[in-house]
Formats: C-alpha cells, sequence, structure tokens
C-alpha cells in the first residue's frame, strides 16, 4: 500500500506499507505490517531507475531516517531508487516493544512470537515488499551495513533469485562458527580499544576506576530509578567501536564528577547510551544472530567468566562491547519484564539455519564487502574467512576506517560499487 509523500531539500520521500505472515510457514495466519520508506532524488522522481534496499545494522534497529543528501545517501541516489526498510518489530512496522510483548501473553508466548524476528524472516519479508513494489521479476540491489551485512547472505542463501548486486559495510559474518567463538574474539577487540582509549587518554583508567568505586559502594540511580551497576557502566563500552568513539568515552569520562557525588548530566548520558527502551530487540535476540541449531546459553556471559580482567571487580576496570549479559535485562526496568522470556530464548536449542554453504559457494550473484580490520563488533578474521567461501565476492580490507565507515566516508559506497561491477 502507497502511503503518503513528503518533500525534504533533495529527497523525495514515499511511505509504503506490506502485509506479511508472522511465520512464513503458515502465510494464512497472523499477519504484520512492513514499513518501508523509498527516498529517491527530486529529478530523478519519474525515471526509471533501479532499487537499491538498505539494510540497517542491529538487529532490532529501525532504519535510517534521512534529514538530507549527506553520506553514502547521497552517492546511491545518484543512480538508485533507495528503499529504507523497517525489519519486522522495529520502527513503523509492526513494532515489538516492552508494551507490545507483554500483551501478547506469558514468557513462554512471548519468546515463541520472538523466534519469528531472525534473519530469515527478514529476508522472507523483503522479498515480498520486492514483488508488491517491482514485480516478480524484476530483482534489486542490496546495500548491509552492519547486522543488515548478515541479513545480505542469508538472502543470497534463501533467495538469490531477487538479487542483482550486493554490497556489504563491515557485515560478512561467520558462517559456522557459533556465539562462544565469536565473543571470545570480540572481547579481545574490546580490549584492543580500550588500551588506545588509556593509550591516548591516560588518565582515563583512573577515571573510570574512580567511577566504578563509586557506584560498586553507594547506591547510584539513574534518572529512570535504575541502579547504576558495575556491569552497566562497563557497557559504556558498546560505543567504543565507532570512528568517535574514543573521543566520545573520553568527554564523557573526564565531565563525571559534581563534586563528590556522579554529576546528573553524566548519569543521564550513561542511562542514554546503556539503555535499550529504542531497541529491545537487540537485547533480546542478539545472541541469537550467531545461532544455528543451538542455544546461546547466554554465551557472552559464559566467555566473559573464562576472562577475570573483565569482572565488575576488576582494576583497572575494563568495557564491555555489544555483549548483552543477563544482568543488563533483569537490572534494567525496560526490559525486566521481559527477562523470563530473554532465558527461554537463550536456552532455545531449534534455531533454523542462516546460511546455506552450497549455494553460497555456487553464488553468482556480485558481492563486494569491505571488512574493517579493527572492527570490535564483527570479527575480521571471520568475515576473511567467509569471504574466501562465497562465490562471486570481491573483499576489501582496511585499517583506515571504523565499523561506522559506509557512514562516516562517502567515498565507501563508491568502492564497493566499483568493485561489485568489476571496474575498480
Amino acid at each position: 500500500m502507497r502511503g503518503a509523500t513528503h518533500r525534504l531539500p533533495g529527497l523525495v520521500l514515499t511511505e509504503h506499507q506490506v502485509e506479511v505472515p508472522l511465520d512464513h510457514a503458515d502465510p494464512g495466519g497472523e499477519q504484520l505490517t512492513l514499513f518501508a520508506r523509498e527516498v529517491v532524488a527530486p529529478r530523478k522522481r519519474d525515471q526509471e531507475l533501479p532499487w537499491l534496499l538498505f539494510l540497517q545494522g542491529g538487529p532490532g534497529h529501525r532504519s535510517t531516517r534521512p534529514v538530507n543528501r549527506s553520506g553514502w545517501l547521497g552517492r546511491a541516489l545518484t543512480e538508485h531508487r533507495v528503499l529504507l526498510l523497517d525489519p519486522r518489530g522495529t520502527g513503523r512496522s509492526t513494532p515489538a516493544t516492552r508494551q507490545t510483548l507483554l500483551a501478547r501473553g506469558g514468557p513462554a508466548e512471548q519468546a515463541s512470537y520472538l523466534t519469528h524476528f531472525r534473519a530469515d524472516a527478514i529476508v522472507r519479508d523483503a522479498e515480498l515488499v520486492r514483488r508488491a513494489l517491482l514485480g516478480e521479476d524484476t530483482r534489486w540491489s542490496l546495500l548491509g551495513q552492519s547486522y543488515g551485512g548478515f541479513v545480505a547472505l542469508t538472502y543470497l542463501s534463501l533467495a538469490p533469485h531477487g538479487l542483482d548486486l550486493v554490497l556489504v559495510a563491515g557485515g560478512l559474518p561467520p558462517l559456522d562458527r557459533g556465539p562462544d567463538d565469536v565473543y571470545r574474539a570480540t572481547y579481545a577487540r574490546v580490549r584492543e580499544r580500550y588500551d588506545r582509549l588509556v593509550d591516548r587518554y591516560p588518565g582515563d583508567a583512573a577515571r573510570l576506576d574512580a567511577i566504578a568505586n563509586q557506584v560498586a559502594g553507594s547506591d547510584v540511580r539513574l534518572p529512570s530509578g535504575d541502579r547504576l551497576t558495575v556491569p552497566r557502566l562497563q557497557s559504556l563500552g558498546f560505543g567504543l567501536g565507532v570512528s568517535d568513539g574514543l573521543e566520545k568515552m573520553h568527554y564523557r569520562l573526564e565531565s563525571a564528577w559534581a563534586g563528590a557525588e556522579l554529576a546528573d548530566d553524566f548519569l543521564a548520558g550513561v542511562e542514554a547510551a546503556t539503555s535499550f527502551v529504542d531497541a529491545p530487540l537487540y537485547a533480546l535476540l542478539h545472541e541469537s544472530i550467531y545461532c544455528q541449531g543451538e542455544a546461546s546459553r547466554w554465551s557472552a556471559q559464559r566467555v566473559g567468566a573464562e576472562l577475570p580482567e573483565f569482572s565488575p571487580d576488576a582494576r583497572p576496570l575494563l568495557p564491555t562491547g555489544e555483549m548483552v549479559l543477563p544482568a543488563l535485562v533483569h537490572g534494567t526496568r525496560a526490559l525486566a519484564p521481559l527477562g523470563e522470556a530473554a532465558e527461554l530464548l537463550a536456552a532455545y536449542e531449534t534455531w533454523p539455519m542462516l546460511y546455506d554453504r552450497d549455494v553460497l559457494a555456487d553464488n553468482e550473484v556480485p558481492v563486494a564487502a569491505v571488512v574493517y580490520r579493527d572492527d570490535m563488533y564483527v570479527e575480521h578474521t571471520y568475515s576473511v574467512e567467509t569471504a574466501e567461501r562465497v562465490g562471486n565476492l570481491r573483499c576489501w580490507v582496511t585499517s583506515e576506517l571504523g565499523h561506522d565507515g559506509l557512514r562516516s566516508d562517502s567515498t565507501v559506497l563508491d568502492r564497493l560499487l566499483d568493485m561489485a561491477r568489476g571496474t575498480g
């Protein structure tokens, strides 16, 4: 269903909604609404243009909300009609939030519902959207950022007939490594980022330790009323892996105190940076994106227990990255009511396969991928392993960009397009 059209300087935005089944194995069952925003340059609005589907990082994040033609979007609009899809459960698609999930019944019903929100369902959703907007026989290109790249390889596994080109920015997933392998690698990457932080800002180690001691020894409350715990303080490290992550952490730490107390604006910043209010699916499903026929069983927690330097009691206190620990779910008011469902999902053993290794090996769709050597979120050695196992894939490995390279450097999309087309 075509909806409203809006104009911004340099952009024409048209809204679309498509109905899809909650369970694609039961197309006549419960339905969800998918929302997508078409973006085109005003002068090209009436032209026949190739479509580019953009899949955001995540899981559980809505698509980007454009305000201008800056960055990769501006480059894409020089030759494409771009579709920004809110994956199921996010943004203006049928939401999966604390309120909506609690309305479904008890923890078992909530967890069962959420088993339908992984990459395989997103791909089948996208195929229904493609047919609705482009027709059965017209292919589109796909740009996957971070987790969007994970979904892209599931797309190549399940529905390569819908794709004419695939571009992946910092998101080549491990094809058959489970979450334990992933977290052992990414904990090491977080340690590297922490070392860079304190090498650049030597006083930040003592600052972080002093804050941790205050938090451990007193009842420090965030603006929401949640108690600030040391594990939640450690989760500030989530932001260290982007291009300006070290600076953001430093500036937050240097103004943490108001006399002998932690400053209100510091606490507000910590809450904003560590809350899952805007993306509960991220917390509930993050470990499952690495699961194929196995349970995660709170992998990040188990692996972290093998690494005493990451203990909340250790000093210097090391931050964690995107690890979602059970304490972060149960200790956050926005997520605690879903804690039992989270436990069921962590124990869920029958996650379906996300990648068909034989199909990927024989892939004929042109694929170009950039792999960031210092990526804190997606282990580059596993990405290179994957690149070697996917047919017709060209890989660019760089140490000059961070995980947000697509957003921070507009030339990344240019190079990916050239690689995929065999012109660069």
